[in-house]
C-alpha cells in the first residue's frame, strides 16, 4: 500500500538507472544493504508523506539520480541521498548507516540531519540559525551538493505542494540554493533553479517570455543551423580536430535580467542564443586547440574584441574554463560562441565535482579550498541573513580581476575592488593600517579601483585606523566585515570612555543621576542608541556640559508639578500632511488571502502601493497586515526571512473617491520655468493633486521629488507620460 502502481513503475525505472550509474564503484553487497533498508522502511509504514502526491522513497531516488548523473558524485553521496528520509524519520540511525556503509556516509547523513533539525525549527533563512546551518554544511562540501540536489528535485515537483508553501520554497531556491550552485560551478542546475523560482515568484513575466520564445523558436533554430553549418565545414576542411557544435537558447531568468538591466523590449535582445564548440583534445593541447578554433571562426566572422572573455589562461575561482567570443552573424546579429574542450565542458556542466574525476580523486575530498570564501563570510560576527546573501551575490556573480603583489603572487578579486580590498585580502592588520599603494610604481589613494594585471604594493601608516566611509568603497565581504568589526570595537571603547566622562562630570557638579531623565535627553538629541550617544561624548563631538544643562532642564520640568499644562516649543508645531486623502474608502478595495474582507490593513510606506499595483500582504509583528508592492525593495528580504508571514492580496472593485500618495522623481534642466510648467500641468489633471515638492539643483540639472495623490496605476502612467512631454524634462521615475 506504500506505493501506487504508477509509483512502483517509476521506482523500478529509477532503481535500474541508478544501478547502471553506480555499478563501477558500489559493490553488490552495498546495493543489497541499501535496498533492504528502503524495503523495510516501506513495509513498516512509519515513513510519512509530507506531500500527498510525493512518495518519499521515490523522491530520494530522484535526488540520488541528480547527485549521480547531473553532479557526477559517487558512492558515499549517492547512498546518503537514498537514505536521507529514512534517517530523518528515525527509521534508521546514522550510527547503523556508519557501521554498514562507512564513515563518509555517516558524516554526510549527520550533516543532513542537523540541517533538517534547523529547518524544523523554522530557521531556514533566519539570521543566527541560518549562519549555523551553513557552517554545518561547510564541514563537508558534499552536504551542500546533496541539499542543492534535493532542492532542485523539490522545485521540479513544486506544483504538488500546497500553494502557501510554494512562495517560501521558491524564494529559498532563488536566494540561497542558486547562488550556492553557482559557487560550486553547477551552471545548469543554477540556471534551472532560477528559472523554476521565477516560474512561481513571477509567473506573469515567466510565461510571457516563454510564450515569446516559443513564437520565435522556428526562426531561431533556422538561424543557428545556418550559422553553424559553414563553421563546421571550415573546421573539417582546415583542421584535424574532433569536435561537436551545438546551439542553446538563453534561460528565461537570464533573459529577464538582461531586459531589466538594459531596459529594452524583448524584441531588441540580439544574443538570445549561444553556440558552443566542444573539442575532443589531449590535456597538453587543450589551449592551442581552443585558440585554433578561435582563429578559424574570427577569420569567418568579425569579432567584438571588447566582449572577449579568456578563462583559458586564468580559470574562474570555481574551476570554470572556456573561451567566449562574440561575432557578427547573418543579418547583422551578434552571436556568442563558447569554445572549450570535453573536459572543460564536463566541469562546466557538473561543477567542482567533475574535478575529482580528472584529478583521479576517488574519495570525494578536497572541497575545503572551494569553501574558503563562504567561511570568510560566515565567520563574521556581523553576518545577518540579508547581508550574507548580499555578500554571496556580490562575490559569486561579479566578474573577477587578477592583480599581483610585488613578489609576483596572484590574487583574484571582484571587479571594482579597490586598493583597500586588496590590503584586507592579504591581511586584516595591513588593511587597517593602509594609507595608499603604489600601482605599477605610481602612488594611488586607498579608494583607487584596481584593474587586471596591476602590480600593487600596499603602503601603511602607524597612526592609520579604519574610517566609517571606508565601508562605502570596498566591495569584498571580508574587507567590509573587518572594517565594521573594527569600527564597532572602537565605538564601544569610545562609549565606555564617554559614559565615564559624563558620570564623573555629573558627580563633580553634585547632580544626582537618573536613568529615565537621561533617556529623555538622548531621545531629545535624536540618538538611535545609547551607545551612539556615549560614543559621541567619548569622541568629544558632543559637549558634556551641554548634555548636563539639558539634563537639568528636563529634571526641573519633571519636578514642576504646579505647571498644569505641557510647555511646547513653537519648533515642535507642524502640520501633518499625511491626513490628506490617503485613506481607503469604507468599501474594501483589497481581498486578503482567501478572499477575506474586513481585515485591518495598512499600505506600506516603503513602497507606497496604489490601486492596480501587483501586491502582497505581510503580517506584522504587532498584528494587522501591511500591503507591499511585489517589486518593493524590501520584498526579497521579507520573502527570504519571513516567508511564512506572507499572504496573498489583490485589488477588488475600486471604491469611489479613493486616492493614494506616490512620489515621483523628476530630473531636468535647471530652469524654474520647467518646474512651473510641471506643477501647472498637475493642477489641471482631473483627480490628481500635488501634495508636496522639493527641488535640488546641481551642475545645470534639477532633481525634484513630487508627492502627488492619484487614484490608480492607470492614472499614474498617464501622468508620467505627460510630465515626460514637458520640454527640458529628461527623466521621470516612480520612487520606491
Amino acid at each position: 500500500m506504500f506505493f501506487s502502481e504508477e509509483e512502483r513503475l517509476r521506482l523500478l525505472k529509477l532503481y535500474r538507472k541508478l544501478l547502471r550509474l553506480v555499478w563501477e564503484y558500489t559493490t553488490p553487497a552495498q546495493v543489497k544493504d541499501v535496498r533492504a533498508v528502503l524495503t523495510d522502511a516501506a513495509k513498516t509504514g512509519k515513513l510519512q508523506r509530507t506531500v500527498k502526491e510525493i512518495n518519499p522513497i521515490v523522491r530520494n531516488l530522484n535526488t540520488a539520480l541528480i547527485v549521480a548523473s547531473e553532479m557526477g558524485l559517487r558512492h558515499a553521496s549517492v547512498i546518503s541521498a537514498m537514505l536521507y528520509d529514512v534517517v530523518v524519520s528515525k527509521q534508521y540511525s546514522v550510527e547503523e548507516a556508519e557501521k554498514t556503509f562507512g564513515t563518509s556516509v555517516g558524516g554526510i547523513l549527520r550533516g543532513l540531519t542537523k540541517a533538517n533539525e534547523l529547518y524544523d525549527r523554522n530557521a531556514a533563512i533566519e539570521t543566527e540559525n541560518f549562519r549555523n546551518l551553513l557552517l554545518s554544511f561547510a564541514q563537508d562540501g558534499r552536504v551542500i551538493l546533496i541539499m542543492i540536489a534535493d532542492r532542485l528535485n523539490t522545485m521540479r515537483v513544486l506544483k504538488y505542494y500546497p500553494e502557501e508553501k510554494r512562495l517560501k520554497i521558491a524564494g529559498e531556491a532563488s536566494y540561497l540554493f542558486a547562488p550556492l550552485a553557482h559557487r560550486m560551478g553547477l551552471y545548469n542546475i543554477k540556471t534551472e533553479l532560477e528559472d523554476l523560482s521565477m516560474k512561481y515568484l513571477q509567473p506573469a513575466v515567466y510565461f510571457e517570455i516563454a510564450r515569446k520564445l516559443d513564437e520565435t523558436k522556428l526562426s531561431r533554430e533556422n538561424y543557428i543551423r545556418n550559422f553553424i553549418e559553414p563553421i563546421k565545414k571550415r573546421l573539417e576542411e582546415t583542421s584535424d580536430l574532433k569536435f561537436e557544435i551545438k546551439g542553446r537558447t538563453k534561460s528565461i531568468s537570464s533573459i529577464w535580467n538582461k531586459l531589466k538591466k538594459q531596459k529594452i523590449p524583448f524584441e531588441n535582445i540580439y544574443d538570445l542564443f549561444a553556440i558552443r564548440v566542444i573539442i575532443d583534445s589531449d590535456l597538453e593541447k587543450e589551449k592551442s586547440d581552443c585558440w585554433q578554433v578561435y582563429s578559424i571562426i574570427t577569420d569567418m566572422h568579425v569579432p567584438n574584441t571588447s566582449r572577449l572573455k579568456d578563462w583559458l589562461s586564468i580559470p574562474k575561482s570555481n574551476g570554470y574554463e572556456s573561451l567566449h567570443i562574440t561575432v557578427m552573424g547573418q543579418e547583422g546579429k551578434w552571436v556568442e560562441v563558447q569554445i572549450r574542450t570535453r573536459r572543460m565542458d564536463e566541469i562546466a556542466e557538473r561543477g567542482l565535482a567533475a574535478h575529482w574525476k580528472y584529478k583521479g580523486i576517488k574519495s570525494e575530498t578536497g572541497l575545503d579550498e572551494m569553501l574558503t570564501r563562504i567561511r570568510e563570510i560566515l565567520e563574521s560576527q556581523e553576518s545577518s541573513s540579508a547581508k550574507l546573501m548580499d555578500d554571496f551575490k556580490m562575490n559569486l556573480y561579479e566578474h573577477e580581476i587578477y592583480v599581483f603583489t610585488p613578489k609576483g603572487e596572484l590574487y583574484k578579486l571582484p571587479k571594482g575592488a579597490t586598493v583597500l580590498d586588496f590590503a584586507y585580502g592579504i591581511h586584516t592588520s595591513l588593511g587597517s593600517k593602509c594609507v595608499g599603494a603604489k600601482v605599477d610604481g605610481k602612488n594611488v589613494p586607498i579608494r583607487y579601483e584596481l584593474k587586471s594585471g596591476d602590480q600593487v604594493e600596499i603602503q601603511t601608516g602607524a597612526n592609520q585606523t579604519p574610517k566609517q566611509d571606508w565601508v562605502n568603497f570596498v566591495v569584498t565581504s571580508k574587507a567590509r566585515n573587518k572594517i565594521r568589526q573594527t569600527l564597532k570595537e572602537a565605538a564601544l571603547k569610545e562609549a565606555e570612555f564617554g559614559k565615564e566622562s559624563l558620570r564623573r562630570r555629573m558627580k563633580n557638579r553634585k547632580i544626582e543621576y537618573e536613568e529615565a531623565i537621561l533617556m529623555k535627553v538622548i531621545k531629545k538629541l535624536k540618538f538611535k542608541t545609547v551607545t551612539d550617544f556615549y560614543a559621541e561624548i567619548g569622541a568629544e563631538r558632543l559637549e558634556v556640559n551641554h548634555v548636563i544643562d539639558l539634563y537639568q532642564e528636563m529634571d526641573r520640568a519633571e519636578k514642576a508639578v504646579n505647571e498644569p499644562t505641557e510647555v511646547r516649543s513653537a519648533e515642535t508645531f507642524f502640520v501633518d500632511t499625511t491626513t490628506v486623502a490617503a485613506g481607503k474608502s469604507k468599501e474594501d478595495v483589497l481581498l486578503i488571502d482567501h478572499h477575506l474582507k474586513g481585515i485591518d490593513y495598512k499600505l506600506a510606506k516603503c513602497c507606497s502601493p496604489i490601486y492596480g499595483d501587483e501586491v502582497f500582504g505581510f503580517v506584522s509583528a504587532v498584528g494587522g497586515i501591511k500591503i507591499h508592492r511585489k517589486d518593493c525593495p524590501n520584498a526579497p528580504q521579507m520573502m527570504e526571512r519571513f516567508g511564512y508571514r506572507i499572504v496573498k492580496a489583490k485589488w477588488a472593485g475600486k471604491a469611489d473617491g479613493s486616492s493614494y500618495p506616490i512620489t515621483l522623481q523628476v530630473v531636468g534642466n535647471d530652469d524654474i520655468g520647467i518646474v512651473t510648467n510641471i506643477t501647472s500641468m498637475i493642477s489641471k489633471e482631473p483627480g490628481v493633486s500635488l501634495r508636496s515638492i522639493s527641488i535640488d539643483s546641481t551642475d545645470g540639472l534639477f532633481k525634484g521629488h513630487l508627492t502627488v495623490m492619484v487614484g490608480d496605476t492607470r492614472q499614474l502612467t498617464g501622468l508620467i507620460k505627460k510630465i515626460k512631454t514637458v520640454k527640458g524634462v529628461k527623466q521621470v521615475d516612480r520612487s520606491l
